[in-house]
């Protein structure tokens, strides 16, 4: 992914009004960001933690999109997959919420998908980020295989969201 600005984020979302990404927190640390390593950009908000946002480039253009993430309940940890990187984690993995974008969202539509509660599919994707052993599943899929997909399947998420 190529690094992106402040602004360019902010004007590449989807499905929230100009003024609410105006007013979003935006990471500070934008230009330590591994960039290279990355499908998408995901992050929560420090000061709303069930907020989070994700942007990613698709044909070329950012794609931003606003999610709403589960609370978690305490003692009720259980192993669960991400649907972007098939990751497996123990107590690691959150269900998010995005309003779709347009007159469907306007209407309370949303689409759901569960998601690495700390947004770091790329990294576990490419094995930079690991989970526990006793968690982790053999796959015979190369790294570029793995990328490959993790890609298409953030795509396909925020197709549904724009959709």
């Amino acid at each position: 992914m190529k690094p992106l600005t402040e602004q360019e984020i902010r004007a590449a979302f989807v499905n929230c009004t100009k003024g609410e990404a105006k007013r979003l927190n935006i990471p500070r640390d934008l230009a330590e960001q591994p960039w290279s390593d990355l499908d998408y950009l995901g992050w929560r908000d420090p000061q709303a933690p069930d907020r989070a946002y994700l942007v990613t480039e698709i044909d070329g253009r950012p794609q931003a999109v606003a999610l709403r993430g589960a609370r978690r309940v305490p003692g009720q940890a259980r192993a669960s997959m991400c649907s972007i990187c098939l990751t497996t984690h123990d107590a690691g993995v959150s269900l998010m919420v995005a309003p779709k974008a347009g007159p469907a969202g306007k209407q309370g539509n949303s689409v759901g998908a569960y998601l690495c509660t700390d947004l770091d599919c790329s990294l576990y994707t490419r094995g930079i980020k690991q989970v526990r052993a006793a968690m982790k599943m053999n796959e015979t899929l190369t790294v570029d295989e793995k990328i490959a997909r993790t890609a298409a399947n953030v795509e396909a998420f925020l197709a549904k969201v724009i959709d």
